[in-house]
């Protein structure tokens, strides 16, 4: 799965990944490989990104949205940093 991270100002992250938590607005959930395509809101929290099984990188986001669409995770916040 292909995940790209952006904000107003620029791309944060985009690779291939296994898959990525994220912090929705009724709490955590989780996106994997070949997910059906569905579109959510965000609220601020951080993003657990699977990079693999057994490693993993974070970032902290504004509130914002994702979009999965064809194996790629789309997620646009109003801001970030990795953590």
């Amino acid at each position: 799965m292909t995940l790209e991270i952006l904000t107003p100002e620029k791309k944060l992250y985009s690779g291939d990944v296994y898959g990525v938590q994220l912090p929705g607005i009724n709490g955590l959930f989780e996106v994997l490989d070949k997910h059906a395509p569905l579109v959510s809101a965000l609220n601020k929290g951080k993003i657990k990104i699977l990079k693999s099984k057994t490693s993993f990188e974070y970032y902290t986001i504004q509130k914002g949205f994702v979009e999965v669409l064809n194996n790629k995770a789309t997620v646009l916040v109003e801001g970030a940093v990795e953590a």
